[in-house]
């Protein structure tokens, strides 16, 4: 399956070494204008070689519009974004013909389909998102046109975590307060938006990665601006379809709403979102259910948090087997990040993004 969503939808093609990777629009509303700078700035926020804690391919991800948009504006047919692969060094992936690295797609991917590309991964890698952010930065657009804003950030790498405030988490906040949340994300190597914290999480990736290992880590979502009443109520809901879309994201492991795990532990009167009446609409005091009830978005702003298991790449001695199933041991070579949430960051706003688009228009035909 290589297409998300109902009516916007987002079909991914290419592989990490292939000639070029890229998505397909089908279903965005005509006669939407296109910021081309803003598509590029989002595909900026995902490329690699960034700093010296990601990985050095350089790729320029300079993305074509085949498709679908005549005179900087979408014209309803579906719209096709190409980024071409330039700096792919398939050499370094010889050593994996015969070879199932742990904890990667390669032992799956043989034995569903009797054949895989073993250069970088192929389709399995992480590479593919690209066109998704792509994607994903056209729907920002559309959602744009409806007040709706999307902001992630990296809340943990291994054992150094951020907590933000919650109040950014229980009220809508201004777009003043969003766009001071964005600058100090991105103004961060590692886009956590407190300083002291983002150090600490810079000094432990150095560490990793001058040990040739990796480490895992966690990104926080909120969604501002979203109406009553979108997501389905019972195959459909929100958190269904978004949870659906973000842990189809390479490395991720978890997908946590509101108070999530923390709420098992929890008794209902503390965990109930009590409602109140103010000026402008009903609100509720708290926003423990992450703005959704039954399903269903209920004003408040939508949070939720995405784990990343430890990037599987790893520069120290493994035990492995050959398709032969010859026990061996390997090193890994190649160019890869010790983490994969700083780069992560861009991808699960794109989903977001994908599966918010997807409901406003879902909810237009109903």
């Amino acid at each position: 399956m290589n297409t998300l969503g109902h009516i916007f939808k987002i079909t991914s093609f290419g592989e990490s070494h292939g000639a070029a990777v890229g998505a397909v629009i089908d279903g965005c509303p005509s006669n939407l204008k296109i910021d081309f700078k803003k598509i590029q700035h989002e595909l900026n926020r995902r490329k690699p070689n960034q700093s010296h804690l990601t990985s050095s391919r350089k790729e320029a991800d300079e993305f074509e519009i085949m498709s679908g948009i005549f005179d900087g504006k979408t014209i309803g047919s579906p719209i096709t974004i190409l980024i071409k692969n330039n700096d792919a060094k398939s050499k370094d992936y010889e050593w994996l013909k015969e070879t199932y690295r742990p904890g990667h797609a390669d032992f799956t991917y043989e034995k569903k389909y009797g054949i895989r590309d073993h250069r970088g991964g192929g389709r399995s890698s992480a590479r593919v998102t690209v066109g998704w952010v792509a994607a994903g930065a056209i729907a920002k657009q559309f959602l744009a046109q409806h007040n709706i804003e999307i902001v992630s950030w990296v809340n943990q790498i291994e054992q150094v975590k951020f907590e933000i405030e919650n109040d950014f988490f229980e009220k809508n906040i201004s777009t003043k307060e969003i766009e001071k949340l964005k600058a100090n994300i991105e103004k961060s190597m590692v886009r956590c938006p407190d300083e002291m914290i983002a150090n600490q999480m810079i000094s432990l990736l150095e560490k990793i990665k001058k040990q040739g290992d990796t480490v895992g880590g966690c990104i926080s979502t909120a969604i501002y601006g979203l109406p009553v009443g979108l997501g389905e109520p019972v195959f459909g809901k929100f958190q269904a379809e978004l949870a659906h879309a973000i842990l189809n994201i390479n490395a991720t492991k978890g997908f946590e709403l509101g108070k999530g795990f923390e709420s098992a532990a929890m008794k209902g009167s503390n965990y109930n979102d009590v409602f109140v009446q103010n000026k402008k609409a009903v609100s509720t005091k708290t926003n423990n259910s992450g703005g959704l009830l039954g399903g269903i978005s209920n004003g408040m702003p939508v949070f939720f948090n995405t784990a990343f298991k430890p990037i599987s790449t790893i520069f120290t001695e493994q035990q492995s087997i050959t398709k032969n199933g010859k026990a061996i041991k390997i090193k890994a070579e190649g160019r890869h990040d010790p983490c994969a949430v700083p780069r992560a960051v861009p991808i699960v706003e794109a989903m977001t993004a994908c599966v918010v688009a997807d409901f406003l228009l879902m909810n237009k035909v109903r």
